[in-house]
């Protein structure tokens, strides 16, 4: 008689503030992707088109965090999830998208929507549909607890592999050597 297979972990993506580029990766781990699935079954994320986070064993977060849904989206996932992973540069450290830090948020938005080049009579976004910006882009631990940062601007999909093969294993994940890269 066979024994019953061991449950799947739950696991859930999402992006925020950033160019998608970490789930790019995570897509890069090639054939592993198979071996993935076997393992674990997917909440929340682009890959399934489930726009709500429900109760997951891990979470994946990519992207900074810029505008008030972003704040929503990252403590639902807090809320939901035992285990929260920042996933890339810009979940880590703000990543590109903070580079406006350094500018005032009003005078960032006037530049972009009323004074570029080829802009006529330029208005700023006032939509009640689109989220608040904040006035700086935050890394996500900056808003709720992380458990897990793995850097890189994208980290590899070996290291993304790497990470997650540890974690599932009931290991201490640790990425060294090779599978860092800052390029």
């Amino acid at each position: 008689m066979n024994s019953p297979s061991p449950r799947k972990l739950r696991v859930a993506t999402a992006s925020l503030a950033g160019c998608f580029g970490c789930h790019m990766s995570f897509l890069d781990i090639d054939e592993h992707l198979f071996e993935l699935v076997e393992l674990i079954e997917f909440d929340r994320s682009p890959l399934t088109d489930i726009k709500d986070v429900g109760p997951c064993d891990i979470g994946l977060i990519e992207g900074g965090v810029c505008n008030a849904e972003n704040v929503h989206v990252l403590r639902e996932f807090r809320r939901n999830c035992k285990t929260l992973i920042a996933l890339g540069a810009c979940a880590v450290n703000g990543g590109l998208p903070a580079q406006r830090n350094h500018i005032p948020l009003a005078e960032c938005l006037r530049e972009v929507y009323q004074f570029r080049d080829g802009v006529a009579n330029g208005q700023i976004p006032n939509d009640p549909e689109l989220p608040l910006p904040l006035d700086k882009v935050r890394p996500i631990h900056e808003v709720v607890r992380v458990d897990y940062f793995i850097p890189g601007c994208p980290p590899s999909g070996p290291a993304i592999w790497k990470f997650l093969t540890d974690l599932l294993a009931g290991r201490t994940p640790r990425l060294s050597g090779g599978l860092l890269h800052y390029d």
